[in-house]
């Protein structure tokens, strides 16, 4: 799983078997280790609330989608999730959660071999 923070934005991309996961066990994460051994875990949970929500503890980031909004991304034609939150001083936290496609032109130092298929490689 990928993350890209940037501002008030929070991007999630999965691959293929990601998204397996996150259907079979209802959580997929992935940690990045610092040099100083600490850790970021974020996290894609299927949650049983009727809202998303994002909430940062510690050392993890947990971004939770509602049942029925993870249950339409998991048909084969829809490639995301987006949702904007309304924060507590008035701005507010876009989310976003995308299957992720394999680039049109090779990456050597990427390997993308469970990532979706891109639509416009035909």
């Amino acid at each position: 799983m990928k993350i890209r923070i940037k501002d008030n934005s929070i991007r999630l991309r999965l691959t293929q078997g990601e998204v397996n996961e996150f259907e079979k066990t209802t959580k997929v994460s992935a940690t990045t280790s610092f040099l100083n051994e600490s850790t970021l875990t974020y996290s894609l949970i299927w949650s049983k609330e009727e809202n998303y929500s994002a909430i940062m503890n510690d050392h993890e980031i947990e971004v939770r989608v509602p049942q029925s909004a993870g249950q339409k991304w998991l048909d084969p034609t829809q490639v995301g999730m987006e949702q904007l939150l309304e924060l507590k001083n008035g701005d507010h936290l876009r989310i976003l959660v995308e299957k992720d496609f394999a680039c049109l032109t090779e990456r050597v130092d990427e390997d993308e071999s469970d990532n979706f298929p891109n639509p416009l490689s035909t």
